[in-house]
Order: C-alpha cells, then sequence, then structure tokens
C-alpha cells in the first residue's frame, strides 16, 4: 500500500482548507467570506502591521511564500509593491487568484510551488516575505536557503516561525502531555503531531541565531513579542490574569508564540 510522504501530508492538509478560511461563515470566494478572514486574522494577529510594513515596499519587487488565503498578499498589492506569491497548495492560489479578481486588483504572479523549491533565479527580489510557513515544510533549513537564495544582496527578509520556548507550547504541552497522563513527552513531538499539519517544527530564539551564523545575513532584528495567544486572550479572565504574570516574569519579547526574524542579504559570511 502506497504511504505519503510527510510534504503530502502536509499539501493534503492545507489543500483542504487555507489557513484562516475555517473561520468564514460566508459563500466561499464571495467578498464578505474574504472580508470575515481578514477582519479575523488581523483582530488575533495585529503584529502582522507593524512586522511586514506593508507600505513600505512599493514599486519593489517582493515574493510572500506561503500565501494561504491571500490575507497578507492582497496588502502587497494593495501598497503598489510588484508582488508575487507561491503556495505548496492548489487551494491558496486559488482563493488569492479570486480574492484578486474581487477587488479588481493584479499581481506579477501566482504559482503553486514548494518553499523548498523556490522557481526563480538567484538575487531576484527586494524583499521575501513569509508569515509562519517554514516551520511546516520538512526540510525548514532547506526552505530558509532558497528563501536567502532568492533575494537579491541587500534585500530583505522577514520570517516568522514558532517559538518552542513560548507560553503557548507551554499550553499545548499541558494540553497534549500532562493533562493526558503522558509527561514524559516533549513539545518539540507534540508540536509535530498535534499544531496544525503533521510535521510542524518550533525553534529558540538561540537556535535561529545559531542557524543564521551559517549564512550571509544581517540580523537586523530576532524576538519572540508576546502575542494574544499567549495571554490567552479568548478564555475566562483568571486563566488570562496567570498568563499575563508569567509573561511578565518570563519577559514579553521573549515568550511570544511567534518568532519574528528580520535579516539583510549580504556579500559575505562574516558580513554582520
Amino acid at each position: 500500500m502506497y504511504e505519503k510522504s510527510l510534504k503530502e501530508q502536509v499539501h493534503d492538509h492545507w489543500n483542504k482548507e487555507s489557513c484562516g478560511a475555517g473561520i468564514a461563515v460566508s459563500t466561499k470566494f464571495s467578498r464578505p467570506y474574504f472580508e470575515e478572514i481578514e477582519e479575523y486574522r488581523y483582530s488575533i494577529e495585529p503584529e502582522i502591521f507593524s512586522f511586514a510594513q506593508f507600505t513600505r515596499f512599493r514599486h519593489q519587487k517582493i515574493l510572500e511564500v506561503g500565501i494561504g488565503t491571500g490575507t497578507d498578499f492582497i496588502q502587497w498589492v494593495r501598497a503598489g509593491a510588484k508582488a508575487h506569491g507561491t503556495d505548496l497548495t492548489e487551494e491558496a492560489v486559488e482563493h488569492t487568484r479570486k480574492r484578486l479578481k474581487i477587488y479588481g486588483l493584479k499581481a506579477e504572479g501566482l504559482s503553486v510551488a514548494d518553499a523548498e523549491n523556490l522557481p526563480y533565479s538567484d538575487n531576484t527580489f527586494d524583499l521575501v516575505y513569509s508569515w509562519g510557513v517554514i516551520h511546516h515544510t520538512p526540510d525548514t533549513i532547506r526552505a530558509l536557503e532558497e528563501i536567502l537564495r532568492v533575494t537579491r544582496i541587500g534585500g530583505k527578509i522577514k520570517i516568522m516561525v514558532y517559538n518552542r520556548r513560548s507560553l503557548s507550547a507551554l499550553y499545548i504541552y499541558l494540553h497534549f502531555s500532562l493533562l493526558r497522563g503522558n509527561p514524559f513527552r516533549s513539545i518539540s513531538w507534540i508540536l509535530y503531531h498535534h499544531q496544525e499539519s503533521i510535521g510542524t517544527k518550533a525553534f529558540t530564539i538561540r537556535e535561529v541565531r545559531n542557524i543564521l551564523t551559517r549564512y550571509p545575513v544581517r540580523i537586523k532584528d530576532i524576538r519572540a513579542k508576546t502575542t494574544k495567544y499567549d495571554l490567552l486572550w479568548n478564555k475566562p479572565s483568571l486563566f488570562r490574569f496567570v498568563a499575563y504574570i508569567s509573561a511578565c516574569l518570563f519577559g514579553f519579547d521573549r515568550v511570544g508564540w511567534f518568532i519574528t526574524i528580520e535579516l539583510e542579504k549580504t556579500n559575505a559570511v562574516d558580513d554582520r
């Protein structure tokens, strides 16, 4: 019997439903449908705007790796960037094409593509952006290398990956380990098997910095700012209070679920 590869399983998970699409109640691909997705995304992840800085890349050539339902991608187009987008799934590309059509917008290009094998030449883009994507692909390091390859020298890279030493990761561990009588399961194992698609990984800030020492990049900023997920925004007040106190104790810029990474591609590994 044929057994699907890890990447095929990841593809099938997200091709069934693009990230964020499940919250919409309006008819699929209608204008209200896309507006519900957008409103929800930026209400729970407002940090995207300050991180991406969409309006600062007008007329610049950008690539978004992992476009999902196209919510961030359409911001690049609205801001006047020369926007290209890729995703592993056909569902995501269809979402984004229909979304652009509804709003009367046009992108430079959309394609179904593997983050580990991007279909672009070296040194092509002024910015490569990827929010919460490459920790899902089986070879995250390969995806990072591809992002670096297609970014021009002097170009910017903005990536978000999950933080293994976050309050959110702790909650996931408590739910799938201690509360289920399996206290010896590691956070990495639990995230791999229970966080969204199979194979999901998370990193620490130190691990990210160590990985980046191998590559020709200048680190502009790395942080893990506490998010609404970490502060249990949708839980009763007692839980939110405990989460807030925990964030105060461990550091609001260290225990967030999202590690945001801003880089500049350089000529040499030692040019930082």
